[in-house]
């Protein structure tokens, strides 16, 4: 059997600082920041979650700002048709 998890917690922020939006969720949720640019091209900030909690991930777009949740599976066709 496959297995699938909550992975991430990702607020989507238009913005055009991500740092102050990170400062902001950071004070907010009561979560240091972990990194301004997790992945090096300054669209993704994270704050420090514990091992049993889901990633909290800030990404900079251009849509308008809303929440998603990412789910992560080791079988992404046998996840699709269990949701289906």
């Amino acid at each position: 059997m496959h297995h699938s998890r909550l992975c991430a917690l990702v607020l989507d922020c238009r913005v055009d600082d991500l740092g102050d939006a990170a400062r902001f969720w950071s004070a907010t949720l009561g979560k240091p920041i972990a990194a301004l640019d997790q992945d090096g091209d300054g669209r993704y900030a994270e704050l420090c979650t514990t091992d049993d909690e889901p990633l909290i991930l800030l990404q900079k777009v251009e849509h308008e700002s809303r929440v998603h949740l990412d789910i992560e599976t080791d079988d992404l066709e046998a996840e699709a048709m269990r949701l289906e």
